[in-house]
């Protein structure tokens, strides 16, 4: 049996003396494992190395096989995520989110383009440039596997305006009015999910929109399955709270 497919290179981990086992998310056959003879040598290294988008090639004789992997480099994106500290925080939330939520061999083409976008973005920007790209990616991601949030109208009012905050039962938006009795106990909902043409998105509504995916992924794709949320994904929930934290800071002295 054998496949090419377009392949964006998720993790890497040696297999005995000179082999590599590299984990992939492949456009049209989804998140695939392959080992790649010789993979442990250097010129292999530098190909399959995480964030990286390759032309992949699998072959074995049972579909059910492991199966030996070839690649051609398209796209090498790791260098340049490595000297940006957030960046590199940013790529491992993603790859070890897609690692551990993504069903192998389960086709999700829009989930590999978006992930393209991504990667391109964190290239290119900083984080406030990618980071609530990262969270519609999260977004994308639960509608994917079949547990996409209800953001369109009010839960309980029906209304489409003013919508301010998500039910962490329920997944579904609630406005400003039916939720201001218990908002302690929802969700802020940032308002570029609503597709807010606003400029400039604070700090405050990415750590909102971190922490809103966050939860659902925990309880309705990872817990389900007893695994835990990574911890490089928390790790960015803490970048972006240290950050928030410091520009209220700042606007707070301005203020003064």
């Amino acid at each position: 049996m054998e496949w090419i497919d377009k392949a964006i290179v998720v993790s890497t981990r040696r297999h005995g003396e000179s082999g590599a086992i590299v984990e992939a998310l492949t456009k049209s056959h989804g998140r695939h494992m392959g080992l790649v003879r010789g993979g442990a040598g250097k010129k292999a290294r530098s190909i399959y190395q995480p964030g990286n988008t390759l032309t992949l090639q699998w072959r074995a004789r049972l579909s059910e096989h492991l199966g030996n992997f070839g690649a051609e480099l398209i796209r090498a994106r790791t260098g340049e995520l490595i000297d940006d500290g957030d960046a590199l925080t940013g790529l491992n939330a993603l790859t070890s989110i897609i690692g551990a939520a993504l069903p192998e061999r389960e086709a999700h083409p829009g989930v590999f383009d978006a992930t393209e976008i991504l990667l391109d973005a964190m290239q290119s920007g900083d984080f406030e440039h990618w980071a609530p790209l990262y969270v519609r990616w999260e977004v994308g991601l639960l509608e994917a596997l079949g547990f996409g949030l209800d953001l369109s109208q009010c839960a309980q009012s029906g209304t489409r305006d003013d919508l301010r905050f998500v039910s962490p039962r329920s997944g579904r938006a609630v406005s400003a009015e039916a939720g201001a009795a218990y908002a302690s106990r929802l969700f802020a909902l940032p308002q570029f999910l609503l597709g807010s043409q606003s400029s400039r998105i604070s700090r405050t509504d990415i750590l909102s929109g971190l922490r809103l995916t966050s939860h659902f992924l925990r309880v309705r794709v990872l817990e389900p399955h007893h695994r835990r949320l990574p911890s490089s994904r928390i790790r960015l929930d803490e970048i972006a709270a240290a950050d928030s934290h410091r520009t209220r800071g700042r606007s707070a002295g301005a203020r003064r």
